[in-house]
């Protein structure tokens, strides 16, 4: 099971141990992370999970499609590294990668 790395926009950290095959927001929420609420469940039509991939790391998680790209536009304070969580399905090579909450999903 790689270890993820979760922050929240006050640089608290959370590590956490996921199942290959689940999405990162699964993840998140098995754990309680409190800046995923995945109002939608993962269905891409919320943008409640979104989460800022670190920089380093972005480009090795699949890109996102049409329709997350249009959720994201709606997302609180999107940036280049700004993802849905519920979009990244969770691989062994996702191990120590960090993935950071926004301050508010609204």
């Amino acid at each position: 099971m790689p270890l993820l790395i979760f922050r929240d926009a006050n640089g608290n950290q959370f590590d956490v141990e996921a199942e290959i095959g689940d999405t990162v927001m699964q993840a998140a929420m098995n754990a309680g992370i409190d800046g995923i609420l995945a109002e939608c469940g993962g269905m891409c039509s919320c943008a409640t999970c979104h989460v800022y991939i670190e920089d380093a790391r972005f480009n090795e998680v699949p890109q996102a499609s049409p329709t997350e790209r249009e959720m994201l536009d709606a997302a609180s304070e999107p940036q280049e590294t700004s993802r849905l969580s519920c979009q990244i399905t969770v691989t062994a090579e996702m191990e120590g990668m960090v993935f950071t909450t926004p301050a508010s999903q609204y």
